[in-house]
């Protein structure tokens, strides 16, 4: 399903340009403008700053004079709307409703729809009101769902631009999340030989300390051993560890620490 974020009549610059940041955060760039209070408000130097990069998304903006104009393509809708209506669409909240429309998707594409008339959707769009007013409801009968985020019951006010980025979050993981980015790149474990040399190393220090026997030294080294096998060494730890038993061993022989 194709994506759009629509703004209806937005008043304030700024939301623009963080509603197009939320976009690209979430991979999407299908961004319309319906009647906003500034006309040239995608060059406005507030939009642009608030964009944070998000360049390309304002720059494929589009402004429209009505919402009908912006639904083209479009075959369900979503209003954002925080107080239920009377009458109108049900109101649920952003995850629930997801995961019923992509149940119905599919089975609509395998020919099982839940309802008779239930189609696969050429696409799927998000509406948001004014900042001052919200939803007018007869944009909210228009709609197949209400979204309505779950927030805190006594303070449920949303900035529009970060009620933008939940909805593009909640839509995003519901179509498969992008993979988290692996900070480190994988760590290189030690060999083995590069283990039993340090093993060695630390009977010799552990014997210099005094803390093992010779004469009787029951199983505290393949219990040493066992513990860094589990351990996963890596080269640097191995480096770190064989300096631990030098200094030891420096130790014991009272010698000055390099």
């Amino acid at each position: 399903m194709h994506t759009r974020f629509i703004l209806i009549e937005t008043s304030h610059a700024g939301n623009v340009g963080a509603a197009a940041r939320a976009l690209k955060t979430m991979g999407f760039d299908d961004l319309v403008l319906v009647r906003p209070r500034w006309p040239n408000v995608l060059r406005k130097e507030e939009t642009i700053q608030r964009a944070s990069g998000a360049l390309d998304v304002l720059e494929k903006a589009r402004i429209v004079a009505s919402l009908d104009e912006a639904l083209d393509g479009v075959s369900h809708l979503c209003a954002t709307a925080m107080t239920p209506r009377d009458f109108g669409p049900p109101t649920r909240a952003p995850r629930q409703h997801f995961e019923m429309l992509l149940k119905q998707e599919l089975l609509a594409r395998s020919g099982q729809a839940l309802e008779a008339d239930f189609a696969p959707n050429a696409g799927i769009a998000f509406l948001f009101g004014c900042e001052r007013f919200g939803m007018a409801n007869e944009d909210v009968y228009r709609c197949h769902a209400a979204l309505s985020i779950p927030t805190n019951p006594q303070f449920g006010s949303l900035n529009l631009g970060a009620a933008v980025q939940l909805i593009a979050y909640e839509w995003r993981q519901a179509l498969g999340s992008f993979a988290l980015p692996d900070a480190r790149a994988p760590a290189l474990q030690a060999d083995a030989q590069q283990v039993a040399g340090m093993l060695a190393h630390w009977e010799q220090a552990l014997t210099a300390v005094g803390f093992l026997d010779p004469a009787a030294p029951k199983k505290l080294m393949p219990r040493l051993n066992h513990l860094f096998n589990r351990a996963q060494l890596t080269p640097e730890e191995i480096h770190i560890l064989r300096g631990i038993a030098k200094a030891m061993l420096q130790t014991a022989a009272g010698k000055p620490l390099d």
